[in-house]
Protein backbone atom coordinates (compact mmCIF):
# COMPACT_ATOMS: atom_id res chain seq x y z
CA UNK A 1 0.00 0.00 0.00
CA UNK A 2 1.40 3.11 -1.22
CA UNK A 3 2.05 5.59 1.53
CA UNK A 4 3.05 9.61 0.90
CA UNK A 5 4.68 11.39 3.42
CA UNK A 6 6.77 15.02 4.37
CA UNK A 7 9.60 14.33 3.36
CA UNK A 8 11.43 16.23 6.35
CA UNK A 9 8.52 14.41 8.31
CA UNK A 10 11.38 14.02 11.61
CA UNK A 11 11.50 17.78 11.35
CA UNK A 12 7.44 18.87 11.06
CA UNK A 13 7.03 16.06 14.27
CA UNK A 14 10.19 18.18 16.22
CA UNK A 15 8.37 21.58 15.34
CA UNK A 16 5.25 20.42 17.02
CA UNK A 17 6.96 18.86 20.14
CA UNK A 18 9.81 20.91 20.17
CA UNK A 19 12.19 18.03 20.11
CA UNK A 20 12.79 14.62 18.74
CA UNK A 21 8.97 12.51 18.45
CA UNK A 22 11.59 9.76 19.14
CA UNK A 23 11.67 10.78 23.05
CA UNK A 24 7.76 9.77 23.04
CA UNK A 25 9.07 6.02 21.69
CA UNK A 26 11.30 6.03 24.49
CA UNK A 27 9.06 7.48 27.35
CA UNK A 28 6.07 4.64 25.88
CA UNK A 29 8.63 1.50 26.42
CA UNK A 30 10.22 3.12 29.08
CA UNK A 31 6.37 2.39 30.47
CA UNK A 32 6.03 -0.47 28.98
CA UNK A 33 8.98 -2.12 30.89
CA UNK A 34 7.66 -0.66 34.35
CA UNK A 35 4.08 -2.29 33.89
CA UNK A 36 5.72 -5.76 32.39
CA UNK A 37 6.13 -7.36 35.88
CA UNK A 38 2.81 -8.03 36.14
CA UNK A 39 3.01 -10.71 33.36
CA UNK A 40 6.16 -11.65 33.46
CA UNK A 41 6.98 -11.88 37.03
CA UNK A 42 3.71 -13.69 38.33
CA UNK A 43 5.39 -17.24 37.98
CA UNK A 44 7.80 -16.23 40.68
CA UNK A 45 5.03 -14.30 43.20
CA UNK A 46 2.71 -17.35 43.43
CA UNK A 47 4.22 -19.71 45.52
CA UNK A 48 5.59 -16.69 48.00
CA UNK A 49 1.72 -15.08 48.02
CA UNK A 50 0.23 -18.39 48.70
CA UNK A 51 2.93 -19.11 51.44
CA UNK A 52 2.33 -15.98 53.35
CA UNK A 53 -1.41 -16.63 52.71
CA UNK A 54 -1.34 -19.77 54.08
CA UNK A 55 -3.45 -20.00 50.95
CA UNK A 56 -3.47 -23.41 47.86
CA UNK A 57 -1.72 -22.52 44.36
CA UNK A 58 -5.09 -23.68 42.87
CA UNK A 59 -6.80 -20.71 45.00
CA UNK A 60 -4.78 -18.44 43.30
CA UNK A 61 -4.99 -19.98 40.12
CA UNK A 62 -7.29 -17.73 38.16
CA UNK A 63 -5.26 -14.50 39.18
CA UNK A 64 -2.98 -14.27 36.30
CA UNK A 65 -6.12 -15.16 34.18
CA UNK A 66 -8.02 -12.25 35.68
CA UNK A 67 -5.11 -10.65 34.55
CA UNK A 68 -5.36 -11.09 31.17
CA UNK A 69 -8.71 -10.75 30.41
CA UNK A 70 -8.78 -7.92 32.71
CA UNK A 71 -5.91 -5.97 31.01
CA UNK A 72 -7.99 -6.57 27.33
CA UNK A 73 -10.81 -6.03 28.08
CA UNK A 74 -10.18 -2.06 29.24
CA UNK A 75 -7.89 -1.08 26.44
CA UNK A 76 -11.10 -0.22 24.40
CA UNK A 77 -12.66 2.35 26.86
CA UNK A 78 -9.21 3.60 27.19
CA UNK A 79 -8.00 3.55 24.20
CA UNK A 80 -11.91 5.52 23.06
CA UNK A 81 -10.85 8.43 25.17
CA UNK A 82 -7.45 8.50 24.83
CA UNK A 83 -8.10 8.82 20.65
CA UNK A 84 -10.65 11.93 21.60
CA UNK A 85 -8.59 13.58 24.39
CA UNK A 86 -5.27 12.60 24.25
CA UNK A 87 -3.17 10.31 26.81
CA UNK A 88 -2.92 12.21 29.96
CA UNK A 89 -5.78 11.52 31.55
CA UNK A 90 -5.38 7.90 30.83
CA UNK A 91 -1.64 7.49 31.84
CA UNK A 92 -2.36 9.37 35.10
CA UNK A 93 -5.18 7.09 36.19
CA UNK A 94 -2.88 4.37 34.92
CA UNK A 95 -0.27 4.93 37.40
CA UNK A 96 -2.23 5.02 40.21
CA UNK A 97 -3.19 1.88 39.30
CA UNK A 98 -0.52 0.28 38.27
CA UNK A 99 1.44 1.17 41.24
CA UNK A 100 -0.94 1.16 43.49
CA UNK A 101 -1.66 -2.24 42.67
CA UNK A 102 2.10 -3.87 43.81
CA UNK A 103 1.25 -1.48 47.00
CA UNK A 104 -2.32 -2.90 47.17
CA UNK A 105 -0.48 -7.06 46.79
CA UNK A 106 2.46 -6.04 49.18
CA UNK A 107 -0.42 -5.45 52.55
CA UNK A 108 -2.66 -8.16 50.90
CA UNK A 109 -4.00 -10.25 54.15
CA UNK A 110 -6.65 -12.34 52.40
CA UNK A 111 -6.90 -14.02 48.88
CA UNK A 112 -9.64 -11.43 47.58
CA UNK A 113 -7.31 -8.69 48.23
CA UNK A 114 -5.02 -10.32 46.19
CA UNK A 115 -7.79 -10.54 43.41
CA UNK A 116 -8.77 -6.74 43.68
CA UNK A 117 -4.56 -5.52 43.79
CA UNK A 118 -4.12 -7.84 40.61
CA UNK A 119 -7.16 -6.77 38.94
CA UNK A 120 -6.54 -2.89 39.25
CA UNK A 121 -3.09 -3.03 38.42
CA UNK A 122 -4.11 -5.38 35.15
CA UNK A 123 -6.45 -2.35 34.44
CA UNK A 124 -3.48 0.04 34.71
CA UNK A 125 -1.51 -2.07 32.70
CA UNK A 126 -4.03 -2.15 29.72
CA UNK A 127 -3.88 1.74 29.77
CA UNK A 128 -0.11 2.02 29.28
CA UNK A 129 -0.14 -0.92 26.94
CA UNK A 130 -2.68 0.70 24.83
CA UNK A 131 -1.35 3.47 24.80
CA UNK A 132 2.36 2.95 24.44
CA UNK A 133 1.69 0.93 21.31
CA UNK A 134 -0.58 3.72 19.88
CA UNK A 135 1.61 6.30 20.50
CA UNK A 136 4.27 4.67 17.92
CA UNK A 137 0.81 4.35 15.32
CA UNK A 138 0.37 8.00 15.39
CA UNK A 139 3.83 9.41 15.66
CA UNK A 140 5.39 6.92 13.09
CA UNK A 141 3.26 6.36 10.94
CA UNK A 142 6.88 5.58 8.57
CA UNK A 143 8.12 3.52 11.08
CA UNK A 144 5.20 1.69 12.35
CA UNK A 145 6.47 -1.96 12.40
CA UNK A 146 10.12 -0.84 13.98
CA UNK A 147 8.28 1.75 16.44
CA UNK A 148 5.53 -0.66 17.74
CA UNK A 149 8.58 -3.29 17.66
CA UNK A 150 10.81 -1.57 20.69
CA UNK A 151 7.55 -0.76 22.87
CA UNK A 152 6.15 -4.43 22.67
CA UNK A 153 9.88 -5.34 22.82
CA UNK A 154 10.58 -3.48 26.53
CA UNK A 155 6.78 -5.19 27.38
CA UNK A 156 8.75 -8.40 27.24
CA UNK A 157 12.05 -7.90 27.94
CA UNK A 158 11.68 -5.54 31.17
CA UNK A 159 11.09 -8.07 33.50
CA UNK A 160 15.01 -9.10 32.77
CA UNK A 161 15.20 -6.50 36.04
CA UNK A 162 12.47 -7.10 38.10
CA UNK A 163 12.91 -11.13 38.33
CA UNK A 164 16.41 -10.93 39.77
CA UNK A 165 15.13 -8.39 41.95
CA UNK A 166 11.82 -9.98 43.52
CA UNK A 167 13.87 -13.38 43.93
CA UNK A 168 16.71 -11.78 45.79
CA UNK A 169 13.67 -9.75 47.87
CA UNK A 170 12.33 -13.29 48.58
CA UNK A 171 15.07 -14.35 49.86
CA UNK A 172 15.93 -12.23 52.10
CA UNK A 173 12.23 -12.77 53.69
CA UNK A 174 11.53 -9.13 52.51
CA UNK A 175 8.49 -9.93 49.84
CA UNK A 176 6.54 -6.99 51.69
CA UNK A 177 9.39 -4.52 50.90
CA UNK A 178 9.63 -6.22 47.27
CA UNK A 179 6.38 -5.08 46.22
CA UNK A 180 5.49 -1.75 47.68
CA UNK A 181 9.14 -0.51 46.37
CA UNK A 182 8.34 -1.84 42.76
CA UNK A 183 4.70 -0.30 43.11
CA UNK A 184 6.07 2.93 44.20
CA UNK A 185 9.02 2.85 40.96
CA UNK A 186 5.86 2.01 38.74
CA UNK A 187 3.57 4.64 39.61
CA UNK A 188 6.62 7.21 39.50
CA UNK A 189 7.63 6.29 36.05
CA UNK A 190 4.09 6.08 34.53
CA UNK A 191 3.63 10.07 36.44
CA UNK A 192 6.89 10.73 34.44
CA UNK A 193 5.27 9.53 31.27
CA UNK A 194 2.18 11.36 31.57
CA UNK A 195 4.31 14.51 30.85
CA UNK A 196 6.32 13.25 28.08
CA UNK A 197 3.71 11.47 25.66
CA UNK A 198 1.51 14.09 23.27
CA UNK A 199 -0.40 13.03 20.28
CA UNK A 200 0.22 14.70 17.10
CA UNK A 201 -2.88 16.91 15.60
CA UNK A 202 -4.85 14.11 13.19
CA UNK A 203 -3.55 15.79 9.92
CA UNK A 204 0.18 16.22 10.65
CA UNK A 205 1.44 14.52 7.70
CA UNK A 206 -0.68 16.00 4.94
CA UNK A 207 1.38 18.55 3.09
CA UNK A 208 -2.16 21.09 2.55
CA UNK A 209 -5.38 20.94 3.12
CA UNK A 210 -7.27 20.53 6.61
CA UNK A 211 -9.01 17.83 8.31
CA UNK A 212 -12.43 17.62 7.87
CA UNK A 213 -14.54 17.12 10.45
CA UNK A 214 -17.20 14.67 11.61
CA UNK A 215 -20.40 15.68 12.78
CA UNK A 216 -20.34 12.60 14.77
CA UNK A 217 -17.10 10.90 15.36
CA UNK A 218 -18.79 7.81 16.58
CA UNK A 219 -20.27 6.96 12.99
CA UNK A 220 -18.94 8.41 10.23
CA UNK A 221 -15.35 8.25 8.80
CA UNK A 222 -12.97 11.16 9.17
CA UNK A 223 -11.38 11.99 6.10
CA UNK A 224 -8.14 14.52 6.49
CA UNK A 225 -7.05 17.26 3.82
CA UNK A 226 -5.29 14.33 1.30
CA UNK A 227 -7.99 12.34 1.32
CA UNK A 228 -6.57 9.72 3.51
CA UNK A 229 -9.78 7.56 5.61
CA UNK A 230 -9.83 7.45 9.32
CA UNK A 231 -12.23 4.42 10.67
CA UNK A 232 -14.43 4.69 13.40
CA UNK A 233 -14.22 0.99 15.45
CA UNK A 234 -17.85 0.78 14.19
CA UNK A 235 -16.61 0.82 10.63
CA UNK A 236 -13.81 -1.31 10.77
CA UNK A 237 -15.74 -4.19 12.30
CA UNK A 238 -18.01 -3.92 8.99
CA UNK A 239 -14.90 -4.62 7.53
CA UNK A 240 -13.94 -8.38 6.67
CA UNK A 241 -9.92 -7.42 6.93
CA UNK A 242 -11.27 -6.83 11.07
CA UNK A 243 -12.52 -10.71 11.35
CA UNK A 244 -9.76 -11.91 9.55
CA UNK A 245 -7.30 -10.05 11.87
CA UNK A 246 -9.17 -11.01 15.13
CA UNK A 247 -8.94 -15.04 14.15
CA UNK A 248 -5.40 -14.53 13.31
CA UNK A 249 -4.75 -12.66 16.63
CA UNK A 250 -6.57 -15.85 18.31
CA UNK A 251 -4.89 -18.37 16.48
CA UNK A 252 -1.39 -17.13 16.71
CA UNK A 253 -1.93 -16.54 20.14
CA UNK A 254 -3.49 -19.76 21.02
CA UNK A 255 -0.42 -21.50 19.84
CA UNK A 256 2.15 -18.97 21.12
CA UNK A 257 0.90 -18.69 24.62
CA UNK A 258 0.60 -22.61 24.98
CA UNK A 259 4.22 -23.20 24.71
CA UNK A 260 4.79 -20.05 26.67
CA UNK A 261 2.90 -21.75 29.73
CA UNK A 262 3.59 -25.26 29.09
CA UNK A 263 7.57 -25.15 27.85
CA UNK A 264 9.21 -27.18 30.86
CA UNK A 265 6.35 -29.42 31.51
CA UNK A 266 6.38 -30.54 27.72
CA UNK A 267 9.56 -30.95 27.95
CA UNK A 268 9.31 -33.24 31.02
CA UNK A 269 6.53 -35.06 29.89
CA UNK A 270 9.03 -36.34 26.62
CA UNK A 271 11.69 -37.49 29.19
CA UNK A 272 14.10 -34.03 28.49
CA UNK A 273 16.61 -32.99 31.09
CA UNK A 274 16.11 -30.87 33.43
CA UNK A 275 18.83 -28.56 31.49
CA UNK A 276 17.06 -28.75 28.43
CA UNK A 277 13.76 -27.41 30.04
CA UNK A 278 15.38 -24.40 31.90
CA UNK A 279 17.57 -23.33 28.80
CA UNK A 280 13.94 -23.58 26.41
CA UNK A 281 12.31 -21.71 29.38
CA UNK A 282 14.88 -19.25 29.45
CA UNK A 283 15.40 -18.11 25.62
CA UNK A 284 11.44 -17.87 25.41
CA UNK A 285 11.20 -13.64 26.78
CA UNK A 286 14.72 -13.17 24.77
CA UNK A 287 13.06 -14.49 21.82
CA UNK A 288 9.91 -13.34 22.10
CA UNK A 289 11.65 -9.22 22.55
CA UNK A 290 13.48 -10.50 19.30
CA UNK A 291 10.82 -11.28 17.23
CA UNK A 292 8.52 -8.19 18.07
CA UNK A 293 11.43 -5.83 17.23
CA UNK A 294 13.02 -7.73 14.10
CA UNK A 295 9.88 -8.91 12.12
CA UNK A 296 8.33 -5.38 13.27
CA UNK A 297 11.14 -3.57 11.80
CA UNK A 298 11.45 -5.85 8.86
CA UNK A 299 7.65 -5.19 8.20
CA UNK A 300 8.39 -1.35 7.59
CA UNK A 301 10.58 -2.19 4.44
CA UNK A 302 8.69 -4.92 2.45
CA UNK A 303 5.20 -5.99 2.24
CA UNK A 304 3.42 -5.89 5.79
CA UNK A 305 0.95 -8.62 4.85
CA UNK A 306 2.94 -10.81 3.37
CA UNK A 307 5.34 -10.71 6.44
CA UNK A 308 2.28 -11.47 8.74
CA UNK A 309 1.63 -14.54 6.64
CA UNK A 310 4.95 -16.06 6.54
CA UNK A 311 6.35 -15.11 10.08
CA UNK A 312 2.44 -16.95 11.75
CA UNK A 313 3.57 -20.22 9.05
CA UNK A 314 6.87 -20.45 10.68
CA UNK A 315 5.35 -20.20 13.65
CA UNK A 316 3.57 -23.15 13.34
CA UNK A 317 6.14 -24.76 11.71
CA UNK A 318 7.89 -24.26 14.59
CA UNK A 319 5.50 -25.30 17.00
CA UNK A 320 5.44 -28.49 15.14
CA UNK A 321 9.12 -28.80 15.43
CA UNK A 322 8.77 -28.84 19.04
CA UNK A 323 6.74 -32.16 18.99
CA UNK A 324 9.11 -33.74 16.80
CA UNK A 325 12.10 -33.33 18.86
CA UNK A 326 10.69 -34.03 21.74
CA UNK A 327 9.24 -37.17 20.09
CA UNK A 328 12.91 -37.95 19.02
CA UNK A 329 14.41 -37.27 22.43
CA UNK A 330 16.36 -34.31 21.14
CA UNK A 331 17.16 -31.42 23.35
CA UNK A 332 19.09 -29.27 20.85
CA UNK A 333 16.34 -29.49 18.52
CA UNK A 334 14.10 -28.72 21.15
CA UNK A 335 15.60 -25.91 22.10
CA UNK A 336 15.65 -24.29 18.45
CA UNK A 337 12.12 -25.08 17.95
CA UNK A 338 11.15 -23.28 20.76
CA UNK A 339 13.03 -20.24 20.19
CA UNK A 340 12.02 -20.75 16.41
CA UNK A 341 7.93 -20.79 17.62
CA UNK A 342 8.32 -17.84 20.31
CA UNK A 343 10.20 -15.65 17.87
CA UNK A 344 7.73 -15.61 15.30
CA UNK A 345 4.58 -15.54 17.34
CA UNK A 346 5.58 -12.82 19.18
CA UNK A 347 5.84 -10.70 15.74
CA UNK A 348 1.84 -10.11 16.40
CA UNK A 349 2.16 -7.84 18.83
CA UNK A 350 4.35 -4.87 16.55
CA UNK A 351 2.56 -6.32 12.96
CA UNK A 352 -1.07 -6.12 14.08
CA UNK A 353 -1.05 -2.63 15.61
CA UNK A 354 0.79 -1.75 12.28
CA UNK A 355 -2.12 -3.10 10.12
CA UNK A 356 -4.54 -1.03 12.01
CA UNK A 357 -2.80 2.00 11.81
CA UNK A 358 -2.61 0.91 8.06
CA UNK A 359 -6.36 0.37 7.35
CA UNK A 360 -8.02 2.13 9.59
CA UNK A 361 -5.47 5.01 10.20
CA UNK A 362 -4.39 6.26 12.90
CA UNK A 363 -7.23 8.94 14.66
CA UNK A 364 -8.99 5.81 15.99
CA UNK A 365 -5.70 3.84 16.41
CA UNK A 366 -6.46 3.28 19.98
CA UNK A 367 -9.86 1.90 20.27
CA UNK A 368 -9.25 -0.05 16.64
CA UNK A 369 -6.23 -2.24 17.84
CA UNK A 370 -7.72 -2.74 21.39
CA UNK A 371 -10.20 -4.85 19.64
CA UNK A 372 -8.28 -6.49 17.60
CA UNK A 373 -5.79 -7.17 20.65
CA UNK A 374 -8.91 -8.92 22.47
CA UNK A 375 -8.53 -11.61 20.58
CA UNK A 376 -5.89 -12.47 22.94
CA UNK A 377 -8.25 -13.41 25.57
CA UNK A 378 -9.55 -16.45 23.79
CA UNK A 379 -6.17 -17.27 23.02
CA UNK A 380 -5.48 -17.23 26.57
CA UNK A 381 -8.12 -19.49 27.47
CA UNK A 382 -6.62 -21.99 24.58
CA UNK A 383 -3.38 -22.21 25.67
CA UNK A 384 -4.29 -22.38 29.66
CA UNK A 385 -7.14 -24.31 30.48
CA UNK A 386 -8.48 -25.56 26.99
CA UNK A 387 -4.90 -26.96 26.63
CA UNK A 388 -4.98 -28.54 30.44
CA UNK A 389 -8.02 -30.45 29.32
CA UNK A 390 -6.32 -31.60 26.28
CA UNK A 391 -3.61 -33.20 27.49
CA UNK A 392 -5.30 -35.08 29.64
CA UNK A 393 -7.67 -36.50 27.34
CA UNK A 394 -5.55 -36.57 24.22
CA UNK A 395 -1.67 -36.43 25.60
CA UNK A 396 0.75 -33.68 24.96
CA UNK A 397 2.31 -34.60 21.09
CA UNK A 398 -1.75 -34.14 19.58
CA UNK A 399 -2.06 -30.86 22.07
CA UNK A 400 0.19 -29.34 20.48
CA UNK A 401 -0.09 -30.34 17.23
CA UNK A 402 -3.57 -28.48 17.52
CA UNK A 403 -1.86 -25.65 18.60
CA UNK A 404 0.69 -25.66 15.52
CA UNK A 405 -1.91 -26.26 13.14
CA UNK A 406 -4.02 -22.94 14.70
CA UNK A 407 -0.84 -20.89 13.89
CA UNK A 408 -0.65 -21.83 10.20
CA UNK A 409 -4.32 -21.56 9.90
CA UNK A 410 -3.24 -18.35 10.75
CA UNK A 411 -0.55 -17.69 8.69
CA UNK A 412 -2.76 -18.98 5.73
CA UNK A 413 -5.36 -16.61 6.07
CA UNK A 414 -2.45 -14.09 6.29
CA UNK A 415 -1.74 -14.44 2.34
CA UNK A 416 -5.59 -13.09 1.73
CA UNK A 417 -4.81 -9.92 3.70
CA UNK A 418 -5.58 -6.58 1.72
CA UNK A 419 -6.07 -3.12 2.57
CA UNK A 420 -10.21 -2.25 2.72
CA UNK A 421 -11.49 -1.00 -0.68
CA UNK A 422 -10.88 2.91 -0.56
CA UNK A 423 -7.91 2.97 1.88
CA UNK A 424 -5.16 3.72 -0.41
CA UNK A 425 -2.89 6.00 1.38
CA UNK A 426 -4.89 5.64 5.03
CA UNK A 427 -2.13 6.77 6.89
CA UNK A 428 -2.34 9.57 9.06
Amino acid sequence: MSSVYPADIDEVARGILGYSRWWQIAAAAVMMALVSPYQYVWSSLEGPLAAELDASLSALGFVFTAYVVIMALVQFPAGWWRDRHGPSVVTLIAGVLAGGGYIGLAFATELWQVYLAYGLGAAGVGMVYTVAVNTAVKWFPDKRGLTTGIGTMAFAAGSAAFVPFIRYMIAGDALVTGLWSMGLLIGVGIFVGTVVLKDPPHDWTVDSGSPAESSDAEAETVADGGGRRHYTWREMVRTWQFWVMYFMFFAVSAAGLMITARTILYAEAVGLTAATATIAATLLPVGSAAGRLIIGGLSDRVDRELMTAVSFVLCGIGTLAVVAFGSLGSGIGYIVAVAVAVFFWSSQFSLFPSLVGDYYGSRYSSANYSLVYSGKMWGGVFGGGVVGWLVVVIGWEATFVIGGVLALAAGGAGFFLRPPAGTSGVET
